[in-house]
């Protein structure tokens, strides 16, 4: 740049006054002053808002971390309380089955009970018969004295056997109904703690659930950041490139999802193209801009682009719009790229990716000598 204004001045310098030349000098360089300053507030203005964005995607990504390390500790809580619930599960089953044991002893000893009482009453009632006979009929109505002792014997035997026994079930009720009401109380304290602990789960259930919100929301901010900072750096190189003409600008990705895929590579995108050559990325930000993208794979060096496009009836011409993938048709593959700006003084500002050969995402302006441009 001062190479050009030396001759150029030098030229002028014969026509005009020392004061009016150094005049003339020093709006030169003011200009140039001006305009390398411009490029760094612009550059400045950027960047801060870029550091501002990747220093809030450094916190949420710290919050996030802090929220997994979290999480994994409410997730150890659950599966402690499931086993724990599992646990008094096999505990509840084992006191129902008890109860149930316990029901069938209880009422078999009733069934006994009511057996014995029938016989009992049986042994009474014919007591009483014999009560209402006298002695001399009793011994009369036996064999012998020995068969009236025998009788008599039999039947204190029985009374009292009977009555042994009726007492014996009745004790083993009370004791087999003693055994039920504490199995029961067991029961009710056991599925109440169950009851406790399913709580217990259901609020850390809702406590990871809201952990795993607040993951995904940090998730989403992390994303939407790094757009903006896509963004920014593509209007930043777009910005950079308007005092650089000629010069290649390289950083960011320009939001091209394949950006960090291995390079070269033979990995295709929707539109069959190799990803990160220059034919991918303007096929992508074709369709991101809502605008229909043909699929040219197999067919699709960026020296047949123009061809395709005027064989599917989309406008190829040699004016520029913003928005058009600007293609040069020289050398083995040509080369397409994006239209970012169109200026006044006949050159456009272009965002690309491959334009070094190296995979790598560029913005530059550049005449438009050479290129025709593709109206998607």
């Amino acid at each position: 740049m001062k190479v050009g204004v030396t001759h150029t001045l030098g030229n002028i310098r014969t026509q005009l006054s020392k004061k009016q030349y150094q005049f003339i000098s020093i709006t030169v360089v003011a200009l140039v002053a001006i305009s390398s300053i411009s490029s760094f507030v612009y550059a400045a203005k950027y960047d801060a808002q870029i550091n501002q964005l990747k220093n809030k995607n450094t916190q949420s990504k710290a919050d996030r971390q802090d929220l997994q390390v979290s999480a994994g500790s409410i997730a150890d809580k659950i599966a402690n309380l499931q086993a724990e619930i599992a646990r008094l599960e096999a505990q509840i089953r084992d006191t129902q089955a008890k109860d149930r044991k316990l029901q069938s002893d209880i009422a078999a000893a009733e069934a006994q009970l009511a057996y014995e009482k029938e016989v009992l009453g049986q042994n009474i009632k014919q007591m009483y018969v014999e009560n209402e006979m006298s002695t001399l009929e009793m011994l009369a109505s036996s064999k012998s004295l020995g068969d009236y002792i025998d009788r008599a014997q039999y039947r204190n035997s029985v009374q009292d056997k009977i009555t042994a026994t009726v007492a014996k079930i009745n004790a083993l009720k009370k004791q087999l109904n003693e055994q039920r009401q504490a199995v029961q109380r067991l029961l009710a304290d056991q599925k109440s703690m169950q009851a406790r602990v399913q709580q217990q789960k259901a609020e850390n259930a809702r406590l990871l659930a809201l952990n795993q919100s607040q993951q995904n929301k940090l998730e989403q901010d992390i994303r939407s950041r790094n757009s903006q900072i896509s963004e920014l750096q593509r209007k930043q190189a777009i910005e950079n490139a308007r005092y650089n003409i000629g010069k290649v600008i390289t950083g960011g990705s320009g939001g091209y999802p394949w950006a960090n895929v291995p390079f070269p590579n033979s990995m295709s995108d929707p539109w069959g193209m190799y990803k990160r050559q220059c034919v991918s990325y303007t096929a992508w930000k074709v369709a991101s801009t809502g605008r229909y993208m043909p699929y040219w794979g197999g067919r699709g060096n960026a020296n047949e682009w123009d061809d395709n496009a005027r064989a599917a009836g989309i406008p190829v011409s040699s004016t520029p719009r913003v928005g058009d993938v600007a293609i040069s048709n020289r050398g083995s593959y040509g080369h397409a790229m994006y239209v970012e700006a169109v200026h006044g003084n006949g050159t456009i500002t272009v965002s690309q990716y491959n334009a070094s050969w190296d995979g790598r995402y560029s913005v530059a302006q550049r005449a438009t000598t050479g290129l025709v441009f593709i109206h998607f």
